[in-house]
């Protein structure tokens, strides 16, 4: 069953899967498609044709322009915005108004698990890793990992966090999550899990 508040506006041809919930005064546009059991929060924006796997959370007044795509388990948090015009302007250089046609609409792609923070900016084209984690207020202009922490403006790599979304320790020349004991592999600027079997 998917629940859709009174004063939200989800367009008839969205699609919205089953136990998905779209919160007071949101905008989920034409042909938007979201997985099962996600949340779009009071005041957020998901632009036309935006494609969200299961389990999203896209928090209040959150803009999520096209194209971008969500991986499944993505977190958005409140005010997020993810953009879509390299070279933004509002007028053609002979001073005529834009449409729709004089722009090519570039997006953001976040993999699976990602989080992005309150506030930060994630500037089209970008790739938020698997399970990477954007620090609130960041400024994203480059891909980011799987599994990093980014800061900053423009962000820059800090840490490593899990899949818990804790940032890892660093022991015996391995990165190992706190919360979950898993542990990671670092190899030139790439981390990834280690199989228990391959220790």
């Amino acid at each position: 069953m998917v629940f859709v508040a009174d004063g939200a506006d989800v367009a008839g041809t969205a699609k919205l899967g089953a136990g998905s919930k779209v919160w007071h005064l949101a905008q989920v546009r034409e042909d938007a498609e979201l997985g099962e059991n996600c949340i779009v929060g009071r005041g957020a924006y998901v632009g036309t044709g935006v494609r969200m796997g299961d389990n999203c959370k896209v928090q209040n007044h959150a803009l999520v322009y096209e194209p971008a795509e969500l991986a499944a388990g993505v977190f958005l948090g409140p005010a997020v915005v993810l953009t879509n015009d390299t070279y933004p302007r509002a007028i053609n250089p002979d001073g005529s108004l834009k449409s729709a046609s004089d722009w090519d609409a570039v997006g953001v792609t976040i993999a699976e698990g990602a989080s992005v923070g309150a506030r930060a900016v994630c500037v089209a084209p970008v790739r938020i890793g698997a399970w990477a984690t954007v620090a609130a207020g960041a400024v994203v202009t480059k891909d980011v990992p799987d599994f990093a922490l980014v800061a900053g403006v423009p962000a820059r790599r800090v840490g490593w966090v899990g899949r818990a979304g804790a940032p890892l320790r660093q022991e015996d020349g391995r990165w190992v999550c706190p919360v979950t004991g898993a542990t990671h592999q670092e190899t030139d600027g790439v981390l990834v899990e280690v199989d228990e079997a391959q220790q």
